[in-house]
């Protein structure tokens, strides 16, 4: 466990829609939030650079069949920036401790765009404490012909934008047009994410390392994703053992706003299918 580090966590933005007050564990002078219900197995949840402080429908749903454990990662939501976080690898780390922090071992591992990348990494490095890996809507792999949206080019509306197919569901997370609060946070955590991603978007190793997997493996895709090019989806699909895939209709990249049912209905499927 690395040295700790007194960390002050600043006064939040105005909660969001479904907000819920989180728990906080200490991982090495880092007090990091997390949110959980649910029984049965332990499922790690991580989520994408937005949409936190919130407990998701999305997550409600989940939370019927598993212990579902939703934390923020460092410098996301309530979770403060550590001075250290530079790459995946203190992220990996992190959450080691986090995990032990709640006394889990062996659990499942859910990712979200980058928290897809985020999970994937951690199942490169501890192949055997993983049960069974999702990644929805993932980014990490290079994409030659079609690297996507540069996020950090586009203004935060375009942003939003693109993360939904179906703009009708926009409202139930955010208000039209964003307000000064909400603006806020999504430029704190693109601070937060500029940090992992900034250069390169992409983890060449991350493929190599994937083929350590031996648990079953489920990628989710969406339908119509304008900000992460579908492929990518594809790719992880291909590079994972004995991964598949799965896309679920009517979606852009914000499939677990847009479609909260029917993704957490793939997923409990899935991991019901492979606990047993």
């Amino acid at each position: 466990m690395s040295e700790a580090v007194e960390i002050e966590r600043e006064a939040a933005p105005q909660p969001p829609n479904h907000y819920t007050e989180p728990e906080f564990v200490t991982v090495a002078g880092v007090p990091t939030a997390y949110r959980r219900k649910g029984a049965g197995e332990p499922a790690l949840f991580l989520h994408g650079a937005g949409a936190t402080r919130m407990w998701m429908p999305f997550y409600e749903d989940c939370a019927a069949a598993m212990d579902f454990i939703a934390p923020e990662h460092p410098g996301f939501g309530e979770t403060p920036m550590p001075p250290w976080l530079r790459d995946f690898s203190d992220v990996v780390i992190h959450y080691d401790g986090f995990l032990e922090a709640l006394g889990i071992n062996d659990f499942h591992l859910i990712g979200y765009s980058l928290g897809g990348w985020m999970a994937a990494e951690i199942a490169s490095f501890y192949p055997r404490r993983v049960k069974s890996l999702t990644l929805i809507t993932p980014i990490g792999l290079r994409l030659k012909d079609d690297p996507g949206v540069d996020m950090f080019k586009i203004p935060p509306e375009e942003l939003v934008d693109r993360l939904y197919n179906d703009k009708s569901k926009m409202g139930e997370y955010l208000t039209d047009p964003i307000d000064i609060e909400e603006l806020l946070q999504l430029m704190a955590e693109t601070s937060a994410a500029a940090r992992l991603i900034w250069a390169p978007r992409y983890n060449l190793a991350l493929e190599r390392r994937l083929k350590r997997l031996t648990c079953p493996a489920l990628v989710v895709g969406a339908e119509n994703d304008r900000l992460v090019p579908d492929a990518m989806a594809d790719r992880f699909a291909e590079v994972l053992p004995g991964a598949r895939l799965e896309r679920v209709a009517e979606t852009g990249h914000a499939i677990i706003a847009e479609r909260p049912a029917e993704t957490a209905a793939v997923i409990r499927r899935f991991i019901a299918g492979e606990a047993s």
